[in-house]
Order: C-alpha cells, then structure tokens, then sequence
C-alpha cells in the first residue's frame, strides 16, 4: 500500500507543475486565478497523502486549515477581480466609478 501512495504523491507533484505552469502563463486573468486554485488543492492532496504515508494525523489538520484559507482567498481575488475590472469599465464610458 504504501508504494501505492508514494506512486499517487509523484503523480500529483508531477500534476502540480503542470498547474503552476498554466498559472503563470495563462492567457486570462481568470486562468491564473483557477491555476492557482489548482495548485491549492492538488497541494492539499499531496499534504493528505503524505499524512497518509507517514501516519501522522496532526497533517490532516493542516490540510483543512490550509483549505479554508484557499477557498476564502480564491473568493476574495475573484471579488477584487470583478470590482476592479468593473470600475475600469464605467470608466471607459464616461460614469462615475
């Protein structure tokens, strides 16, 4: 089983470089937005696998705090985001932002 895991741990490092490159290069503000959430969760995964590897149950701890802190920084980008571009836009056409 646990060369199972350790097989499952490289594929998803393997898969989290793939993400940090469509983070980084992503034609749209949005694409580095999901890339980064992407990488959020496939670290999330690696932490729980690792924890899973090891035995140690204080990681899974870890682990969810480490997922609210993504969920609630990808909601607040996301807003930020859309009220800026929004303010660019009234701009553009002559309102008040």
């Amino acid at each position: 089983m646990e060369n199972f895991l350790t097989y499952a741990l490289y594929t998803k490092l393997a898969i989290m470089v793939i993400y940090i490159l469509h983070a980084l290069r992503g034609p749209s503000v949005w694409d580095r937005l999901m890339g980064m959430n992407l990488v959020a969760t496939k670290t999330i995964m690696v932490i729980v696998v690792f924890a899973s590897i090891n035995e140690t149950a204080y990681l899974l701890d870890l682990a969810i705090l480490f997922a609210l802190f993504g969920f609630i920084g990808t909601i607040f980008i996301a807003l930020f985001i859309s009220k800026y571009r929004l303010g660019k836009m009234r701009q553009s056409k002559g309102g008040k932002a």
